[in-house]
């Protein structure tokens, strides 16, 4: 398992209606819904962006991609510098086990868009990988930016 360490940020939240509250993401320039998993993903965006220095400007969040007939999102998308798909995060809720059908979820995205690093966070386990030659290793810190 990785441990991350979420930095302090001053998230922008509002609540337009009660009891649905949006958060600001500052990736994509809008509000969005604030729900669970929505939290985790930009803890981990700020973490990503604040902690380990990856470059705002090279991450997209939750595009729509295509897998056979089925039209998914992914949650977190790194290119590297030649601009191509590195590095793809999925985001559970808190309280979503990071089980195999999680892994099995990322995995299937991987197929759509192949990344050398795969990682798995629910904002309190975090679990990456590393492509090998056959099949995805687990890693035990996030790699640099410039790895």
């Amino acid at each position: 398992m990785i441990k991350i360490y979420y930095p302090n940020y001053p998230f922008k939240i509002k609540e337009e209606e009660i009891g649905k509250e949006f958060i600001f993401d500052e990736l994509r320039k809008s509000w969005v819904r604030l729900t669970e998993e929505e939290w985790v993903r930009q803890n981990f965006i700020q973490y990503l962006v604040q902690v380990k220095k990856y470059p705002a400007s090279y991450i997209a969040v939750e595009r729509k991609m295509k897998l056979g007939e089925l039209n998914k999102r992914f949650d977190i998308l790194v290119f590297d510098k030649a601009a191509k798909p590195w590095m793809m995060v999925e985001c559970k809720a808190m309280n979503r086990p990071l089980d195999k059908t999680v892994l099995w979820q990322a995995l299937h995205y991987n197929i759509a868009i192949p990344v050398k690093y795969l990682v798995v966070n629910n904002g309190l386990e975090c679990y990456g990988y590393i492509k090998g030659l056959m099949d995805f290793e687990e890693i035990p810190v996030l790699p640099g930016y410039d790895e």
